[in-house]
């Protein structure tokens, strides 16, 4: 029995490192493709662009080329969290959202992260390319050397090479397998970590290298502004909704049933009349009341927890919209009223410019981070850029040390991911 569940370990093995490779070699393919072509035309369109500057044309196309170099390495960024485990920080510095196109492009210039996006094209499109395409190519190409063993040396040409193996029969061709299975135990070894290896070059162009601590701390310091601003921006909408709303029909209904008072001997009729106002006024301050609370801090999020709490949300939608929650325990209120309040912007971005008729959420913990994806199937084409409801969302996320993520081709669909730092108890 000890020996069946042994040998059970080994071919689970086996088959979970054939798996691992596989899935290296689909995902360097996956990567070849995306790495050349799209640093190319990143690398080439930022050149041109910032070469027209002083001319004037590259003051109105450099936002948009920039913002673009952006997404491409955002969703780099995306990859590298997702297949390789390693986390980019995104850390580039906002503008204003006022900001004309000259402040908005030399804005973009001086922002260190912009030239570190720069300085990582030609190396995506070179060394990044070669890792990507070896890890697919490793493991493919024993699988000639076991064709050729199997007869296909006849229909090669003369003198086919194969390795630094010359095939011209059959026994020179089971030498060609024979290599074959030597580069397959050795393409088992290296084509992951040639995987890893494209995602730490990423991560070493992309990240902040020696400013990294600055960067960190600037950070810090922009969040924590944006949180009083929020906090601020917030109890002055509580006491707008308050006076304009639940406070003006209490007011009323006093004033209703001071009238009352004063009818009740002289006109019973009309002060039944009153009486059924004020009840009416009572029951929408109520309602107003409530829908308040909502809006501060929902009731079912303090009860359920936030997988409750965004299925309850769902059901409000003019969309079918489907929820998968792997949530083992419960983050702190904070944090879930954080991520609660990112979820419905998205959903509220969704429902209003996409003209998506399907939204799909995922929710789980893994790592130590939060994780929650919003895919859409509408046109695509969203941005993170200043004047989006997605930059609201960053600036909520980044109070809590959270990252925020899009991939919105032209056309959809459209991939919002946002994680965050934090336990479960």
């Amino acid at each position: 029995m000890n020996l069946e569940t042994k040998s059970d370990g080994r071919r689970t093995g086996r088959r979970a490192r054939t798996r691992g490779v596989a899935l290296s070699a689909g995902r360097g393919l996956a990567l070849a493709l995306i790495a050349l072509p799209g640093a190319v035309l990143c690398f080439c369109l930022t050149l041109v662009s910032v070469a027209l500057v002083p001319v004037g044309i590259g003051i109105v196309t450099t936002p948009w080329v920039l913002t673009g170099v952006r997404a491409f390495a955002d969703r780099r960024r995306l990859l590298a969290a997702e297949w390789g485990g390693v986390r980019i920080q995104r850390a580039y510095r906002p503008l204003p959202e006022d900001a004309n196109p000259w402040a908005r492009t030399f804005g973009m210039l001086r922002d260190p992260a912009t030239w570190r996006d720069f300085l990582w094209l030609p190396a995506d499109m070179t060394a990044g390319f070669v890792t990507a395409l070896l890890a697919f190519a490793l493991p493919l190409y024993p699988l000639e050397g076991f064709a050729i063993a199997a007869g296909l040396w006849r229909v090669l040409p003369d003198g086919y090479w194969y390795g630094f193996v010359r095939v011209t029969d059959q026994s020179s061709a089971f030498y060609a397998a024979g290599l074959g299975a030597v580069l397959l135990v050795v393409a088992l070894w290296l084509a992951p970590r040639l995987l890893r290896a494209h995602f730490r070059l990423t991560a070493a162009l992309l990240g902040s290298g020696q400013g990294e601590l600055a960067e960190r701390v600037r950070v810090l310091t922009e969040t924590r502004r944006d949180a009083v601003d929020t906090s601020a921006a917030e109890l002055r909408r509580i006491e707008r909704d308050l006076h304009d709303g639940a406070q003006a029909r209490l007011v009323a209904m006093g004033m209703d049933l001071g009238t009352i008072e004063a009818l009740l001997e002289k006109d019973p009729a009309k002060a039944r009349e009153l009486l059924a106002q004020a009840r009416r006024s009572s029951a929408d301050a109520l309602t107003e009341l409530r829908e308040l609370v909502r809006g501060i801090h929902p009731p079912v999020l303090a009860e359920r927890g936030l997988g409750d709490a965004v299925r309850a949300l769902v059901l409000r939608l003019p969309v079918a919209a489907e929820v998968d929650v792997e949530l083992p325990g419960r983050a702190e209120a904070p944090v879930e009223s954080a991520a609660y309040f990112a979820v419905s912007e998205i959903l509220t971005n969704t429902v209003k410019h996409s003209g998506a008729d399907r939204v799909w959420i995922d929710m789980h913990h893994d790592q130590g981070r939060l994780r929650v994806a919003v895919t859409d199937n509408g046109r695509g084409g969203a941005v993170t850029g200043a004047g989006s409801g997605l930059a609201g969302v960053e600036r909520r996320l980044g109070t809590f040390d959270g990252v925020l993520a899009v991939s919105s081709p032209v056309g959809g669909p459209t991939m919002v991911t946002m994680e965050i730092p934090c336990a479960l108890s």
